[in-house]
């Protein structure tokens, strides 16, 4: 393991080093109009991005703004940062790869400016713990939760209540299958879509100093990771779809039209389950993980940040294109429409499906996702894939 990470680590840092040493190809025309290359991450997203990048260019007439939303987002970013073409302006998801691109030098710090005055401070530390260069390189934007999705309409057909412990969650899936009906959809034949259930676990269940000591080499995953495995593996007995031959999208899609009771999916599904089903009537609450109800936490991360090339050839320009994109009006435009949560103070997610969560969001009970912080080339998301396969927790916690 130690050797992993450090290759890992080795690699990606030296990829960032290289991104500092040059910018991307944003230029000024004769005129003195400014053309910004805008690199984001989410595909869901172009739409609403669209529409803010046309506002702001009616006020910035002067500024021009080119989306570029790519597949494998972090593969390409890395890719450019290892040929010094580092995009102007970067909206990236707050994890590894960020912070190894900060860690190298790829990004601008704002360390004590006032751009992060109106930001929630804990998403902040979120970020600042992504990377090891005591800076402050993104701007949090928004943020998105890992539930447990449900529909309203079965709950209370079977007169169900809301879980706070893992007990009452796991009775509230017997007492789902008891009366006929499939409790959890599960899509695992996309690796990915087993971590919103495993992040739920891990995160409240391996300690909060875990990464510390893991890193300093005085634990090993093993030695905290027991209890998440076994839980893991219970909560697909719950599960009667094509667990491994099922995608995200066709997920989704069953889910709204009633295939399963519950969905565990971040609240990024919300959107595409009420394309599906507008009738739906959703809900969404945090996976109990623990029978310590007081313990039990909503994981909870910077979905979208904001950040600017340490190179950038107009970072004037750039900044004024961020200081938009964080302006309270256009964020509530954002989270409305991607029905994520804001980072920004004074802003707030309304949606009558959230309203199980906001009570973490008010009592502060809240952790971030335990895969934000293990290294891209470990590749978890297989390793959980192949355990759910072949269900042998000691070779998985190996």
């Amino acid at each position: 393991m130690k050797k992993l990470l450090s290759t890992v680590m080795s690699g990606f840092l030296a990829v960032g080093m290289l991104a500092g040493c040059g910018g991307g190809d944003s230029g000024a025309s004769d005129d003195g109009t400014v053309t910004l290359e805008f690199f984001q991450f989410k595909s869901e997203a172009v739409g609403i991005f669209n529409d803010l990048i046309e506002k702001f260019e009616e006020e910035h007439p002067n500024i021009k703004i080119e989306q570029n939303n790519v597949p494998e987002p972090g593969t390409v970013l890395m890719s450019r940062l290892s040929q010094n073409d580092v995009p102007e302006i970067v909206a990236y998801n707050g994890d590894r790869v960020y912070g190894e691109a900060a860690d190298g030098g790829a990004f601008v710090d704002f360390t004590g400016d006032d751009i992060l005055d109106n930001v929630i401070p804990s998403y902040v530390d979120m970020i600042n713990q992504l990377s090891e260069n005591d800076e402050t390189n993104g701007i949090p934007h928004s943020a998105n939760a890992n539930t447990v999705l449900y529909n309203k309409t079965k709950f209370e057909e079977l007169g169900l209540e809301i879980p706070k412990t893992w007990d009452e969650f796991i009775e509230v899936a017997e007492t789902i299958e008891a009366a006929g009906e499939t409790p959890f959809y599960s899509p695992y034949g996309e690796a990915w879509t087993a971590l919103p259930p495993f992040n739920a676990l891990a995160s409240n269940l391996h300690g909060d100093d875990f990464f510390e000591k893991r890193h300093a080499e005085e634990i090993t995953f093993a030695d905290r990771y027991q209890e998440v495995s076994e839980k893991m593996l219970t909560l697909l007995e719950y599960t009667d779809n094509d667990v491994f031959g099922t995608n995200y999208n066709q997920a989704n899609t069953d889910f709204a039209k009633g295939e399963s009771v519950m969905y565990m999916m971040g609240v990024w599904a919300i959107s595409q389950i009420k394309a599906a089903n507008p009738d739906i009537e959703l809900g969404a609450f945090a996976l109990p993980a623990t029978n310590n109800a007081d313990e039990n936490r909503l994981v909870s991360g910077v979905d979208l940040l904001l950040t600017i090339s340490a190179q950038a050839k107009h970072p004037e320009e750039s900044r004024k294109f961020i200081e938009f994109l964080l302006d309270e009006e256009n964020v509530q435009y954002y989270i409305d429409d991607q029905k994520m949560f804001s980072t920004i103070q004074d802003v707030y997610q309304e949606d009558p499906t959230f309203e199980n969560l906001q009570v973490h969001f008010e009592e502060g009970t809240i952790t971030s996702f335990a895969d934000h912080y293990y290294y891209p080339g470990m590749q978890v998301e297989n390793l959980i894939q192949e355990f759910l396969i072949n269900k042998d927790v000691d070779q998985f916690l190996q």
